[in-house]
């Protein structure tokens, strides 16, 4: 068994006036329900799954514990994720925003990057992903599924925006946008179109244009560069 298909170490806790919200993701990547404790996790766990790079993922697959100084009070801490990219690398990444994190927080995600080097694995804690590329993978995700796919139209779109374009001009040349959108959509999810979804919200005028030969990660969007997320 792969590390990134380890069961979570821990549920989520569910109560009256609760101000975060958990809930279940289904990822593309891995076709399972990954979960998430916010929307900040939830807009990150979209940005994972749109990475081509990535292959896996798994929610609170362990935990630390280990003491300070050889003192009795012991620290612990479950990372939110677990990624697997597609060359083996893995990856653990905590999300918290910036304003949310405390000294003592800060400690033990220094420990966790500590932990995880140990081992050969790379460590981040983000936060807030920027607002418009969160909007536009919300939006995308709703066509992730494989089902959206209708290859005699994927294919018919891969030639029309082989010159860069505006969206709906490229989605009318190829036919009916109601029928093309959401394959265009899914094409754009899968990367083998490519818009920025940093600089502007998607809309009509959208240039579409090929998907570069070797696509970088999608950035966490807080200061990334348009070209650093373009899928």
């Amino acid at each position: 068994m792969y590390f990134e298909a380890v069961g979570q170490v821990r549920g989520f806790p569910s109560y009256r006036g609760q101000r975060n919200f958990p809930g279940w993701y289904w990822a593309a990547t891995s076709a399972e329900l990954v979960g998430y404790e916010s929307w900040v996790e939830l807009s990150h766990l979209m940005r994972l799954d749109a990475e081509p790079e990535v292959v896996g993922v798994a929610s609170q697959p362990f935990q630390l514990s280990w003491r300070y100084g050889g003192g009795r009070r012991r620290s612990r801490h479950t990372p939110d994720y677990f990624v697997r990219r597609r060359a083996g690398r893995a990856m653990v990444l905590d999300v918290r925003p910036d304003e949310l994190v405390e000294p003592e927080d800060a400690a033990k995600f220094a420990a966790t990057a500590v932990a995880c080097a140990r081992v050969g694995w790379d460590y981040e804690r983000v936060g807030m992903i920027g607002p418009v590329l969160a909007a536009n993978l919300r939006w995308l995700s709703d066509y992730r599924h494989p089902r959206v796919r209708c290859e005699p139209v994927a294919e018919c779109l891969r030639a029309v925006f082989a010159q860069p374009q505006g969206l709906f001009a490229g989605v009318r040349a190829v036919g009916d946008p109601i029928a093309v959108l959401p394959v265009l959509f899914h094409l754009l999810w899968q990367r083998e179109l490519a818009v920025d979804l940093v600089g502007e919200r998607l809309s009509a005028a959208t240039v579409v244009r090929p998907a570069p030969a070797a696509t970088g990660e999608v950035g966490s969007g807080a200061g990334a560069s348009a070209a650093s997320v373009q899928i």
